[in-house]
Protein backbone atom coordinates (compact mmCIF):
# COMPACT_ATOMS: atom_id res chain seq x y z
CA UNK A 1 0.00 0.00 0.00
CA UNK A 2 1.36 3.44 -0.82
CA UNK A 3 0.88 6.80 0.88
CA UNK A 4 -0.35 8.16 -2.46
CA UNK A 5 -3.46 5.99 -2.41
CA UNK A 6 -6.54 8.10 -1.88
CA UNK A 7 -9.77 7.25 -0.13
CA UNK A 8 -10.37 5.08 2.92
CA UNK A 9 -7.45 2.70 3.42
CA UNK A 10 -6.53 -0.38 5.37
CA UNK A 11 -3.77 1.68 7.00
CA UNK A 12 -6.50 3.67 8.76
CA UNK A 13 -8.21 0.44 9.76
CA UNK A 14 -4.87 -0.86 11.07
CA UNK A 15 -4.05 2.29 12.99
CA UNK A 16 -7.20 2.04 15.06
CA UNK A 17 -6.32 -1.49 16.18
CA UNK A 18 -2.55 -1.49 16.62
CA UNK A 19 -2.83 -1.81 20.39
CA UNK A 20 -4.20 -5.31 19.86
CA UNK A 21 -1.07 -6.52 18.09
CA UNK A 22 1.02 -9.15 19.85
CA UNK A 23 3.15 -12.25 19.33
CA UNK A 24 6.79 -12.16 18.38
CA UNK A 25 7.87 -12.36 14.76
CA UNK A 26 9.16 -15.67 13.47
CA UNK A 27 12.89 -16.08 12.99
CA UNK A 28 13.29 -18.75 10.30
CA UNK A 29 17.00 -19.30 10.91
CA UNK A 30 18.26 -22.70 11.98
CA UNK A 31 18.78 -22.93 15.74
CA UNK A 32 22.15 -24.33 16.83
CA UNK A 33 22.13 -27.90 18.11
CA UNK A 34 24.40 -30.91 18.13
CA UNK A 35 23.71 -33.58 15.51
CA UNK A 36 21.83 -36.68 16.69
CA UNK A 37 23.73 -39.93 17.02
CA UNK A 38 24.87 -41.37 13.71
CA UNK A 39 23.60 -38.49 11.59
CA UNK A 40 25.59 -38.05 8.34
CA UNK A 41 28.54 -35.94 9.41
CA UNK A 42 28.66 -33.73 6.32
CA UNK A 43 24.97 -32.75 6.39
CA UNK A 44 24.11 -29.57 8.31
CA UNK A 45 21.43 -30.30 10.91
CA UNK A 46 19.72 -28.34 13.69
CA UNK A 47 16.35 -27.92 15.37
CA UNK A 48 14.05 -25.22 14.11
CA UNK A 49 10.53 -23.92 14.33
CA UNK A 50 8.08 -24.82 11.57
CA UNK A 51 5.27 -22.39 10.80
CA UNK A 52 2.98 -22.56 7.80
CA UNK A 53 1.67 -19.69 5.66
CA UNK A 54 -1.44 -18.98 7.70
CA UNK A 55 0.53 -19.30 10.97
CA UNK A 56 -2.02 -21.89 12.11
CA UNK A 57 0.49 -24.76 12.26
CA UNK A 58 3.37 -23.92 14.58
CA UNK A 59 5.68 -26.71 15.72
CA UNK A 60 8.84 -26.08 17.72
CA UNK A 61 12.13 -27.95 17.80
CA UNK A 62 11.74 -29.92 14.58
CA UNK A 63 14.92 -31.67 13.46
CA UNK A 64 15.90 -29.99 10.18
CA UNK A 65 18.77 -30.66 7.82
CA UNK A 66 20.07 -28.80 4.77
CA UNK A 67 21.66 -31.25 2.31
CA UNK A 68 24.02 -29.78 -0.27
CA UNK A 69 23.17 -32.25 -3.02
CA UNK A 70 20.80 -35.17 -3.76
CA UNK A 71 23.27 -37.73 -2.40
CA UNK A 72 23.20 -36.00 0.97
CA UNK A 73 19.39 -36.11 0.80
CA UNK A 74 19.63 -39.87 0.39
CA UNK A 75 22.01 -40.16 3.34
CA UNK A 76 19.64 -38.17 5.55
CA UNK A 77 16.63 -40.25 4.47
CA UNK A 78 18.40 -43.52 5.20
CA UNK A 79 19.39 -42.24 8.65
CA UNK A 80 15.77 -41.32 9.33
CA UNK A 81 14.53 -44.74 8.20
CA UNK A 82 16.98 -46.56 10.46
CA UNK A 83 16.20 -44.36 13.47
CA UNK A 84 12.40 -44.32 13.24
CA UNK A 85 11.93 -40.79 11.90
CA UNK A 86 9.47 -39.59 9.27
CA UNK A 87 10.86 -37.35 6.52
CA UNK A 88 9.16 -34.27 5.11
CA UNK A 89 10.53 -32.09 2.35
CA UNK A 90 10.66 -28.46 3.47
CA UNK A 91 10.23 -25.65 1.00
CA UNK A 92 8.76 -22.26 1.85
CA UNK A 93 5.92 -23.74 3.95
CA UNK A 94 3.39 -21.85 1.82
CA UNK A 95 0.60 -24.25 2.64
CA UNK A 96 -2.52 -24.36 4.72
CA UNK A 97 -3.02 -28.11 5.11
CA UNK A 98 -1.14 -30.53 7.40
CA UNK A 99 0.05 -32.71 4.53
CA UNK A 100 3.62 -31.94 5.61
CA UNK A 101 3.44 -31.38 9.35
CA UNK A 102 0.46 -31.39 11.68
CA UNK A 103 -0.02 -29.27 14.79
CA UNK A 104 1.33 -31.25 17.71
CA UNK A 105 1.84 -30.60 21.43
CA UNK A 106 5.19 -32.38 21.24
CA UNK A 107 8.19 -30.04 21.27
CA UNK A 108 10.33 -32.39 19.23
CA UNK A 109 8.29 -34.72 17.00
CA UNK A 110 10.14 -37.61 15.38
CA UNK A 111 10.18 -35.85 12.04
CA UNK A 112 13.16 -34.86 9.93
CA UNK A 113 12.61 -31.85 7.69
CA UNK A 114 14.80 -31.80 4.59
CA UNK A 115 15.26 -28.14 3.71
CA UNK A 116 15.55 -27.99 -0.07
CA UNK A 117 15.75 -24.20 -0.29
CA UNK A 118 19.34 -23.67 0.90
CA UNK A 119 21.24 -25.70 -1.69
CA UNK A 120 18.94 -27.69 -4.01
CA UNK A 121 18.27 -24.77 -6.33
CA UNK A 122 20.34 -25.44 -9.46
CA UNK A 123 18.76 -25.30 -12.90
CA UNK A 124 19.81 -25.57 -16.54
CA UNK A 125 18.20 -25.81 -19.94
CA UNK A 126 17.87 -29.30 -21.37
CA UNK A 127 20.61 -29.99 -23.88
CA UNK A 128 18.50 -31.28 -26.76
CA UNK A 129 14.96 -31.60 -28.05
CA UNK A 130 12.01 -29.23 -27.55
CA UNK A 131 12.41 -26.51 -24.93
CA UNK A 132 12.74 -27.89 -21.41
CA UNK A 133 14.39 -26.96 -18.13
CA UNK A 134 16.06 -29.23 -15.59
CA UNK A 135 15.68 -27.85 -12.08
CA UNK A 136 16.17 -28.95 -8.52
CA UNK A 137 13.07 -28.72 -6.40
CA UNK A 138 14.23 -26.17 -3.83
CA UNK A 139 14.29 -23.35 -6.38
CA UNK A 140 11.34 -20.98 -6.25
CA UNK A 141 8.86 -20.44 -9.04
CA UNK A 142 10.04 -16.85 -9.40
CA UNK A 143 13.64 -18.05 -9.84
CA UNK A 144 12.56 -20.63 -12.39
CA UNK A 145 10.49 -18.17 -14.39
CA UNK A 146 13.27 -15.57 -14.38
CA UNK A 147 15.73 -18.21 -15.60
CA UNK A 148 13.38 -19.19 -18.42
CA UNK A 149 12.71 -15.57 -19.34
CA UNK A 150 16.41 -14.98 -19.96
CA UNK A 151 16.17 -17.69 -22.63
CA UNK A 152 12.93 -16.23 -24.07
CA UNK A 153 10.97 -19.11 -22.56
CA UNK A 154 8.13 -19.37 -20.09
CA UNK A 155 5.15 -21.33 -18.78
CA UNK A 156 1.49 -20.68 -19.46
CA UNK A 157 -0.13 -20.98 -16.04
CA UNK A 158 1.21 -21.21 -12.50
CA UNK A 159 0.34 -20.07 -8.96
CA UNK A 160 0.35 -16.37 -8.08
CA UNK A 161 2.99 -16.56 -5.28
CA UNK A 162 6.54 -16.42 -6.57
CA UNK A 163 8.15 -17.40 -3.28
CA UNK A 164 7.10 -21.05 -3.36
CA UNK A 165 9.32 -23.93 -4.31
CA UNK A 166 8.98 -26.04 -7.41
CA UNK A 167 8.86 -29.13 -5.23
CA UNK A 168 5.96 -27.73 -3.23
CA UNK A 169 4.04 -26.73 -6.35
CA UNK A 170 4.42 -30.20 -7.88
CA UNK A 171 3.55 -32.02 -4.66
CA UNK A 172 0.04 -30.58 -4.60
CA UNK A 173 -0.58 -30.00 -8.32
CA UNK A 174 -0.19 -26.23 -8.25
CA UNK A 175 -2.13 -24.30 -10.90
CA UNK A 176 -2.70 -20.87 -12.34
CA UNK A 177 -5.67 -19.41 -14.18
CA UNK A 178 -5.90 -19.98 -17.92
CA UNK A 179 -7.85 -21.75 -20.62
CA UNK A 180 -7.35 -21.29 -24.38
CA UNK A 181 -8.38 -17.90 -25.68
CA UNK A 182 -9.97 -17.71 -29.13
CA UNK A 183 -7.41 -18.84 -31.69
CA UNK A 184 -4.77 -19.62 -29.06
CA UNK A 185 -2.72 -22.76 -29.74
CA UNK A 186 0.49 -24.35 -28.56
CA UNK A 187 0.09 -23.55 -24.85
CA UNK A 188 -0.48 -25.88 -21.89
CA UNK A 189 -3.31 -25.04 -19.53
CA UNK A 190 -3.32 -27.70 -16.78
CA UNK A 191 -1.32 -27.96 -13.56
CA UNK A 192 2.42 -27.45 -13.33
CA UNK A 193 2.66 -31.20 -12.63
CA UNK A 194 1.45 -31.88 -16.16
CA UNK A 195 4.61 -30.20 -17.53
CA UNK A 196 6.94 -32.82 -16.04
CA UNK A 197 8.95 -34.81 -18.58
CA UNK A 198 10.95 -36.73 -15.99
CA UNK A 199 11.73 -36.56 -12.30
CA UNK A 200 14.24 -37.96 -9.83
CA UNK A 201 13.01 -39.11 -6.43
CA UNK A 202 14.31 -40.87 -3.34
CA UNK A 203 12.67 -44.30 -3.35
CA UNK A 204 13.22 -47.71 -1.77
CA UNK A 205 15.64 -49.99 -3.61
CA UNK A 206 14.91 -53.64 -2.94
CA UNK A 207 18.20 -54.66 -4.50
CA UNK A 208 20.28 -52.34 -2.34
CA UNK A 209 18.18 -52.69 0.80
CA UNK A 210 18.03 -48.94 1.34
CA UNK A 211 16.63 -45.72 -0.12
CA UNK A 212 18.27 -44.46 -3.30
CA UNK A 213 17.80 -41.98 -6.14
CA UNK A 214 15.84 -43.13 -9.18
CA UNK A 215 14.77 -41.26 -12.29
CA UNK A 216 11.29 -41.79 -13.74
CA UNK A 217 10.39 -40.74 -17.28
CA UNK A 218 6.88 -39.54 -18.05
CA UNK A 219 5.94 -42.79 -19.79
CA UNK A 220 6.85 -44.83 -16.68
CA UNK A 221 3.65 -46.02 -14.94
CA UNK A 222 5.19 -45.17 -11.55
CA UNK A 223 5.67 -41.56 -12.63
CA UNK A 224 1.89 -41.11 -12.68
CA UNK A 225 1.77 -41.32 -8.88
CA UNK A 226 4.80 -39.08 -8.30
CA UNK A 227 3.67 -36.16 -10.46
CA UNK A 228 1.32 -34.97 -7.68
CA UNK A 229 2.33 -37.01 -4.63
CA UNK A 230 0.87 -34.86 -1.80
CA UNK A 231 4.11 -35.21 0.18
CA UNK A 232 4.13 -39.03 0.06
CA UNK A 233 7.50 -38.88 -1.74
CA UNK A 234 10.62 -36.73 -1.94
CA UNK A 235 11.52 -35.45 -5.40
CA UNK A 236 14.95 -33.84 -5.80
CA UNK A 237 14.84 -32.65 -9.44
CA UNK A 238 12.52 -32.46 -12.42
CA UNK A 239 12.62 -31.75 -16.12
CA UNK A 240 9.76 -29.47 -17.19
CA UNK A 241 8.47 -28.69 -20.67
CA UNK A 242 8.71 -24.97 -21.41
CA UNK A 243 7.20 -22.86 -24.14
CA UNK A 244 7.89 -19.52 -25.81
CA UNK A 245 7.94 -16.45 -23.59
CA UNK A 246 4.61 -14.64 -23.76
CA UNK A 247 3.75 -11.09 -22.92
CA UNK A 248 0.45 -10.40 -21.23
CA UNK A 249 -1.76 -7.45 -20.56
CA UNK A 250 -3.70 -7.40 -17.28
CA UNK A 251 -6.67 -5.07 -16.94
CA UNK A 252 -8.20 -4.71 -13.49
CA UNK A 253 -11.84 -3.74 -13.14
CA UNK A 254 -13.82 -2.85 -10.05
CA UNK A 255 -16.95 -1.53 -11.74
CA UNK A 256 -18.79 -4.79 -12.53
CA UNK A 257 -21.36 -5.62 -9.82
CA UNK A 258 -21.20 -9.15 -8.43
CA UNK A 259 -24.86 -9.59 -9.34
CA UNK A 260 -23.94 -8.98 -12.98
CA UNK A 261 -20.59 -10.80 -13.07
CA UNK A 262 -21.97 -13.90 -11.34
CA UNK A 263 -25.43 -13.81 -12.90
CA UNK A 264 -27.27 -16.93 -13.99
CA UNK A 265 -26.28 -18.44 -17.36
CA UNK A 266 -27.79 -16.63 -20.29
CA UNK A 267 -28.12 -13.32 -18.46
CA UNK A 268 -27.21 -10.16 -20.36
CA UNK A 269 -24.33 -7.95 -19.37
CA UNK A 270 -20.75 -8.41 -18.29
CA UNK A 271 -20.52 -11.97 -17.03
CA UNK A 272 -17.53 -13.98 -15.84
CA UNK A 273 -17.98 -16.42 -18.72
CA UNK A 274 -18.09 -13.53 -21.17
CA UNK A 275 -14.72 -12.21 -20.02
CA UNK A 276 -13.37 -15.76 -20.06
CA UNK A 277 -14.51 -16.29 -23.65
CA UNK A 278 -12.70 -13.12 -24.72
CA UNK A 279 -9.32 -13.68 -23.06
CA UNK A 280 -9.13 -17.14 -21.47
CA UNK A 281 -7.56 -15.75 -18.27
CA UNK A 282 -9.79 -14.29 -15.57
CA UNK A 283 -9.75 -14.01 -11.78
CA UNK A 284 -12.28 -12.48 -9.41
CA UNK A 285 -11.36 -11.39 -5.88
CA UNK A 286 -14.57 -10.59 -4.04
CA UNK A 287 -14.11 -8.76 -0.75
CA UNK A 288 -16.73 -9.64 1.88
CA UNK A 289 -19.71 -7.37 2.29
CA UNK A 290 -19.04 -5.52 -0.97
CA UNK A 291 -21.00 -5.26 -4.18
CA UNK A 292 -18.31 -5.51 -6.87
CA UNK A 293 -15.25 -7.79 -7.07
CA UNK A 294 -11.73 -6.90 -8.10
CA UNK A 295 -11.70 -8.52 -11.53
CA UNK A 296 -8.43 -9.24 -13.33
CA UNK A 297 -8.52 -10.03 -17.05
CA UNK A 298 -5.28 -11.17 -18.68
CA UNK A 299 -4.84 -11.38 -22.44
CA UNK A 300 -1.98 -12.47 -24.67
CA UNK A 301 -0.54 -9.29 -26.16
CA UNK A 302 2.78 -9.47 -28.03
CA UNK A 303 2.94 -5.68 -28.21
CA UNK A 304 2.25 -3.22 -25.43
CA UNK A 305 -1.12 -1.48 -25.84
CA UNK A 306 -0.83 2.27 -25.75
CA UNK A 307 -2.91 2.50 -22.57
CA UNK A 308 -0.90 -0.09 -20.63
CA UNK A 309 1.97 0.62 -18.26
CA UNK A 310 5.11 -1.43 -18.91
CA UNK A 311 6.21 -3.49 -15.89
CA UNK A 312 9.62 -5.14 -15.62
CA UNK A 313 9.21 -7.00 -12.32
CA UNK A 314 6.42 -8.92 -10.57
CA UNK A 315 4.26 -7.86 -7.59
CA UNK A 316 2.65 -4.81 -9.09
CA UNK A 317 -0.09 -4.32 -6.49
CA UNK A 318 1.88 -2.93 -3.52
CA UNK A 319 -1.30 -1.84 -1.75
CA UNK A 320 -2.05 -5.55 -1.27
CA UNK A 321 1.36 -7.06 -0.55
CA UNK A 322 3.46 -4.71 1.57
CA UNK A 323 2.00 -5.29 5.02
CA UNK A 324 4.48 -5.61 7.87
CA UNK A 325 4.15 -8.32 10.52
CA UNK A 326 2.91 -5.72 13.01
CA UNK A 327 0.26 -4.46 10.60
CA UNK A 328 -0.88 -7.99 9.85
CA UNK A 329 -1.19 -8.79 13.56
CA UNK A 330 -3.13 -5.56 14.09
CA UNK A 331 -5.69 -6.39 11.41
CA UNK A 332 -6.10 -9.96 12.61
CA UNK A 333 -6.30 -8.87 16.25
CA UNK A 334 -9.00 -6.31 15.61
CA UNK A 335 -11.16 -8.72 13.62
CA UNK A 336 -10.86 -11.48 16.22
CA UNK A 337 -11.63 -9.03 19.02
CA UNK A 338 -14.79 -7.84 17.23
CA UNK A 339 -15.78 -10.10 14.28
CA UNK A 340 -18.37 -7.57 13.09
CA UNK A 341 -15.45 -5.35 12.05
CA UNK A 342 -15.22 -7.66 9.02
CA UNK A 343 -17.88 -5.51 7.36
CA UNK A 344 -15.74 -2.38 7.63
CA UNK A 345 -12.56 -4.22 6.61
CA UNK A 346 -14.20 -5.65 3.49
CA UNK A 347 -15.58 -2.30 2.41
CA UNK A 348 -12.35 -0.44 3.18
CA UNK A 349 -10.29 -3.06 1.34
CA UNK A 350 -12.45 -2.61 -1.73
CA UNK A 351 -12.22 1.19 -1.52
CA UNK A 352 -8.47 0.96 -1.08
CA UNK A 353 -8.18 -1.33 -4.10
CA UNK A 354 -10.13 1.09 -6.29
CA UNK A 355 -8.07 4.07 -5.16
CA UNK A 356 -4.70 2.33 -5.30
CA UNK A 357 -5.17 0.81 -8.74
CA UNK A 358 -5.53 4.35 -10.00
CA UNK A 359 -2.87 5.98 -7.84
CA UNK A 360 -0.29 3.30 -8.60
CA UNK A 361 -1.20 3.05 -12.30
CA UNK A 362 -1.66 -0.70 -11.96
CA UNK A 363 -5.16 -1.03 -13.41
CA UNK A 364 -3.72 -1.70 -16.88
CA UNK A 365 -0.26 -3.25 -16.99
CA UNK A 366 1.75 -5.11 -19.61
CA UNK A 367 4.92 -7.14 -19.51
CA UNK A 368 6.55 -10.56 -19.60
CA UNK A 369 4.21 -13.20 -18.21
CA UNK A 370 5.91 -13.64 -14.82
CA UNK A 371 5.80 -9.89 -14.19
CA UNK A 372 2.06 -9.84 -14.75
CA UNK A 373 1.01 -13.20 -13.23
CA UNK A 374 3.02 -13.20 -9.98
CA UNK A 375 1.38 -10.95 -7.39
CA UNK A 376 1.44 -12.72 -3.98
CA UNK A 377 4.46 -12.53 -1.65
CA UNK A 378 5.04 -13.01 2.10
CA UNK A 379 4.00 -9.43 2.87
CA UNK A 380 0.48 -10.23 1.60
CA UNK A 381 -2.10 -10.60 4.37
CA UNK A 382 -1.75 -14.09 5.87
CA UNK A 383 -5.11 -15.86 6.10
CA UNK A 384 -6.48 -19.36 5.96
CA UNK A 385 -8.46 -20.67 3.00
CA UNK A 386 -10.60 -23.53 1.87
CA UNK A 387 -10.46 -24.66 -1.73
CA UNK A 388 -12.18 -26.84 -4.32
CA UNK A 389 -11.77 -27.58 -8.00
CA UNK A 390 -15.08 -28.03 -9.81
CA UNK A 391 -14.62 -30.07 -13.00
CA UNK A 392 -17.18 -29.26 -15.66
CA UNK A 393 -17.69 -28.29 -19.29
CA UNK A 394 -16.52 -24.89 -20.41
CA UNK A 395 -20.04 -23.95 -21.39
CA UNK A 396 -21.16 -24.56 -17.77
CA UNK A 397 -18.61 -22.27 -16.09
CA UNK A 398 -21.14 -19.47 -15.55
CA UNK A 399 -23.62 -21.92 -14.02
CA UNK A 400 -20.99 -23.23 -11.58
CA UNK A 401 -20.00 -19.73 -10.48
CA UNK A 402 -23.55 -18.38 -10.34
CA UNK A 403 -24.76 -21.22 -8.13
CA UNK A 404 -21.78 -20.85 -5.83
CA UNK A 405 -22.14 -17.07 -5.48
CA UNK A 406 -25.83 -17.42 -4.66
CA UNK A 407 -25.17 -20.06 -2.00
CA UNK A 408 -22.19 -18.22 -0.51
CA UNK A 409 -24.27 -15.04 -0.20
CA UNK A 410 -27.07 -16.93 1.55
CA UNK A 411 -24.65 -18.48 4.06
CA UNK A 412 -23.08 -15.09 4.84
CA UNK A 413 -26.54 -13.56 5.32
CA UNK A 414 -27.73 -16.40 7.56
CA UNK A 415 -24.73 -16.16 9.86
CA UNK A 416 -24.90 -12.36 9.93
CA UNK A 417 -28.50 -12.61 11.09
CA UNK A 418 -27.16 -14.61 14.05
CA UNK A 419 -24.59 -11.90 14.80
CA UNK A 420 -21.72 -13.96 13.35
CA UNK A 421 -19.16 -13.00 10.68
CA UNK A 422 -17.19 -16.19 10.01
CA UNK A 423 -16.14 -15.49 6.41
CA UNK A 424 -14.22 -12.28 6.83
CA UNK A 425 -11.79 -12.29 3.89
CA UNK A 426 -12.25 -12.48 0.10
CA UNK A 427 -13.62 -15.16 -2.17
CA UNK A 428 -11.31 -15.98 -5.09
CA UNK A 429 -12.49 -17.57 -8.34
CA UNK A 430 -10.26 -18.83 -11.17
CA UNK A 431 -10.62 -21.20 -14.14
CA UNK A 432 -8.03 -23.54 -15.65
CA UNK A 433 -7.88 -26.26 -18.23
CA UNK A 434 -7.51 -29.89 -17.18
CA UNK A 435 -4.26 -31.83 -17.38
CA UNK A 436 -3.67 -33.38 -20.79
CA UNK A 437 -0.55 -35.57 -21.08
CA UNK A 438 -0.76 -35.28 -24.86
CA UNK A 439 0.40 -31.65 -24.51
CA UNK A 440 3.95 -32.89 -23.90
CA UNK A 441 4.44 -34.65 -27.21
CA UNK A 442 5.69 -37.75 -25.37
CA UNK A 443 4.40 -41.12 -26.49
CA UNK A 444 2.46 -42.88 -23.72
CA UNK A 445 2.89 -39.97 -21.29
CA UNK A 446 1.17 -40.85 -18.02
CA UNK A 447 -1.39 -38.57 -16.32
CA UNK A 448 -0.87 -37.08 -12.87
CA UNK A 449 -3.22 -39.47 -11.07
CA UNK A 450 -3.73 -37.37 -7.93
CA UNK A 451 -3.83 -33.94 -9.55
CA UNK A 452 -7.09 -32.11 -8.91
CA UNK A 453 -7.01 -31.40 -12.65
CA UNK A 454 -6.76 -35.04 -13.71
CA UNK A 455 -9.41 -35.72 -16.39
CA UNK A 456 -12.19 -38.22 -15.74
CA UNK A 457 -12.25 -40.96 -18.38
CA UNK A 458 -15.95 -41.49 -17.72
CA UNK A 459 -16.73 -37.81 -18.37
CA UNK A 460 -14.64 -36.74 -21.37
CA UNK A 461 -16.79 -33.65 -21.94
CA UNK A 462 -15.39 -32.04 -18.80
CA UNK A 463 -12.55 -29.83 -20.01
CA UNK A 464 -12.13 -27.09 -17.37
CA UNK A 465 -11.98 -26.64 -13.62
CA UNK A 466 -13.46 -23.73 -11.68
CA UNK A 467 -11.43 -23.02 -8.53
CA UNK A 468 -13.39 -21.72 -5.55
CA UNK A 469 -11.56 -20.40 -2.47
CA UNK A 470 -12.99 -18.66 0.60
CA UNK A 471 -10.56 -16.90 2.92
CA UNK A 472 -10.75 -15.99 6.60
CA UNK A 473 -8.52 -15.33 9.58
CA UNK A 474 -7.53 -18.40 11.61
CA UNK A 475 -9.49 -18.52 14.85
CA UNK A 476 -12.53 -16.63 13.55
CA UNK A 477 -15.63 -17.67 15.56
CA UNK A 478 -17.95 -20.07 13.67
CA UNK A 479 -15.65 -20.17 10.61
CA UNK A 480 -15.25 -23.94 10.67
CA UNK A 481 -19.01 -24.37 10.94
CA UNK A 482 -19.59 -22.05 7.97
CA UNK A 483 -16.94 -23.83 5.93
CA UNK A 484 -18.60 -27.14 6.79
CA UNK A 485 -21.98 -25.86 5.62
CA UNK A 486 -20.57 -24.63 2.32
CA UNK A 487 -18.55 -27.78 1.74
CA UNK A 488 -21.61 -30.00 2.24
CA UNK A 489 -23.39 -27.97 -0.40
CA UNK A 490 -20.39 -28.05 -2.78
CA UNK A 491 -20.14 -31.84 -2.79
CA UNK A 492 -23.93 -32.23 -3.01
CA UNK A 493 -24.47 -29.64 -5.75
CA UNK A 494 -21.63 -30.34 -8.17
CA UNK A 495 -22.38 -33.91 -9.18
CA UNK A 496 -22.13 -35.87 -12.42
CA UNK A 497 -23.01 -35.59 -15.20
CA UNK A 498 -22.98 -31.81 -14.70
CA UNK A 499 -19.83 -31.42 -12.57
CA UNK A 500 -17.57 -32.93 -9.90
CA UNK A 501 -15.92 -31.36 -6.84
CA UNK A 502 -12.41 -32.20 -5.65
CA UNK A 503 -10.39 -30.73 -2.76
CA UNK A 504 -7.61 -28.28 -3.45
CA UNK A 505 -4.96 -30.28 -1.61
CA UNK A 506 -2.99 -27.39 -0.10
CA UNK A 507 -6.07 -25.60 1.26
CA UNK A 508 -8.77 -26.41 3.85
CA UNK A 509 -11.26 -29.23 3.20
CA UNK A 510 -12.99 -32.11 5.01
CA UNK A 511 -14.65 -29.82 7.57
CA UNK A 512 -16.63 -30.48 10.69
CA UNK A 513 -17.38 -27.91 13.36
CA UNK A 514 -14.02 -28.97 14.87
CA UNK A 515 -12.10 -27.72 11.88
CA UNK A 516 -10.64 -28.73 8.55
CA UNK A 517 -9.34 -32.25 7.83
CA UNK A 518 -11.58 -33.75 10.53
CA UNK A 519 -14.39 -35.15 8.38
CA UNK A 520 -13.37 -38.80 7.98
CA UNK A 521 -16.08 -39.54 5.43
CA UNK A 522 -14.67 -36.94 3.05
CA UNK A 523 -11.08 -38.00 3.75
CA UNK A 524 -11.73 -41.72 3.38
CA UNK A 525 -14.49 -41.83 0.76
CA UNK A 526 -15.56 -38.59 -0.94
CA UNK A 527 -12.14 -37.23 -1.93
CA UNK A 528 -10.67 -40.57 -3.09
CA UNK A 529 -13.88 -41.39 -4.98
CA UNK A 530 -13.42 -38.29 -7.16
CA UNK A 531 -10.33 -39.81 -8.85
CA UNK A 532 -10.21 -42.63 -11.40
CA UNK A 533 -6.65 -43.62 -10.55
CA UNK A 534 -6.69 -43.38 -6.76
CA UNK A 535 -5.90 -47.00 -5.90
CA UNK A 536 -3.19 -47.26 -8.56
CA UNK A 537 -1.47 -44.15 -7.18
CA UNK A 538 -1.65 -45.36 -3.58
CA UNK A 539 -0.24 -48.79 -4.44
CA UNK A 540 2.65 -47.20 -6.34
CA UNK A 541 3.51 -44.77 -3.53
CA UNK A 542 3.41 -47.61 -1.00
CA UNK A 543 5.74 -49.69 -3.17
CA UNK A 544 8.21 -46.85 -3.57
CA UNK A 545 8.18 -46.18 0.18
CA UNK A 546 7.26 -49.48 1.91
CA UNK A 547 8.57 -48.23 5.29
CA UNK A 548 6.27 -45.18 5.34
CA UNK A 549 9.17 -42.79 5.76
CA UNK A 550 7.47 -40.10 3.65
CA UNK A 551 4.16 -39.76 5.41
CA UNK A 552 2.19 -37.73 7.96
CA UNK A 553 -0.89 -38.36 10.12
CA UNK A 554 -3.23 -36.94 7.46
CA UNK A 555 -1.59 -38.91 4.66
CA UNK A 556 -1.83 -42.16 6.62
CA UNK A 557 -5.60 -41.70 6.72
CA UNK A 558 -6.05 -40.27 3.23
CA UNK A 559 -3.76 -42.40 1.09
CA UNK A 560 -5.30 -45.83 1.40
CA UNK A 561 -6.73 -48.08 -1.25
CA UNK A 562 -10.53 -48.08 -1.38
Amino acid sequence: MTDRAAGVSRRRFIASGVALAGAAAWDPALAPAGPPAGFPRDVAVARRRFENWAQAIDVRQVLTCAPRDPQEVVAAVNWAWRHGYRVRALGRAHTWSPLALAPTPARAPRVLLVDTTRHLTRMRLAAAGPAAVVTQTGATMEELLAFLERADLGLTAYPAPGDITIGGVLAIGGHGTAIPAPGEQGARFGSVSNLVLSLTAVVWSERRGRYALRTFDRDDPACAALLTHLGRALVTSVTLRAGPLRHLRCVSRTDVPAAELFAAPGSPGRTFAGFLDESGRVEAIWYPFTGAPWLKVWSVSPRRPASSRLVRAPYNYPFADTLSDAEQRAIRGRILADPSEAVALGQESYADTVASLGAERSADIWGASKDVLLYVRPATLRVTANGYAILTRRRDVQRVISEFARHYTSVVSRYRAEGLYPLNMPVEIRVTGLDDPRDLGVDDARPALLSALAPRADHPAWDVAVWLDILSFPGTPAADRAYRDIERWVFANYRPPYALARPEWSKGWAYTARGAWTNRRIIERTAPGAFNGWNAAVRTLDRLDPHDVFTSPLLRTLLRTR
